[in-house]
């Protein structure tokens, strides 16, 4: 059983940065690939990035490619996602997620978090 929890959403304006944090608890943090999606209002849950267990690699959707930066310390049982050059359609709740392989669907994923709301203004 591994259980999330986001943090790091907010408010910011087009052009900034956030960080968000994804805490798990549990030994066996890494042995999970993890994932982070978000949903925005009416639409379904997509995928932004994905990370392998050791954190060798790494996976984006084209539409936050070279702005986003998965990352993972598992010390710290921790993943992140540092969020750049952020846009008013970014605007979604984010979450993330643990399973065994770093895929891009929903469905892959075994424990999800509750979600930390990230609001981009123009």
């Amino acid at each position: 059983q591994v259980q999330l929890v986001e943090s790091g959403g907010g408010l910011v304006q087009a052009g900034g940065s956030l960080r968000l944090s994804c805490a798990a608890s549990g030994r066996t943090f890494s042995s999970y690939a993890m994932g982070w999606f978000r949903q925005a209002p009416g639409k379904e849950r997509e995928f932004v990035a994905a990370i392998s267990w050791s954190g060798g690699s790494r996976y984006y959707a084209d539409a936050v490619k070279g702005r986003f930066t998965i990352s993972r310390d598992n010390a710290k049982n921790t993943v992140y996602l540092q969020m750049n050059s952020l846009k008013p359609e970014d605007t979604a709740v984010y979450y993330c997620a643990a399973g065994r392989f770093p895929v891009r669907v929903p469905g892959g994923y075994d424990y999800w978090g509750q979600g930390t709301q990230v609001t981009v203004s123009s």
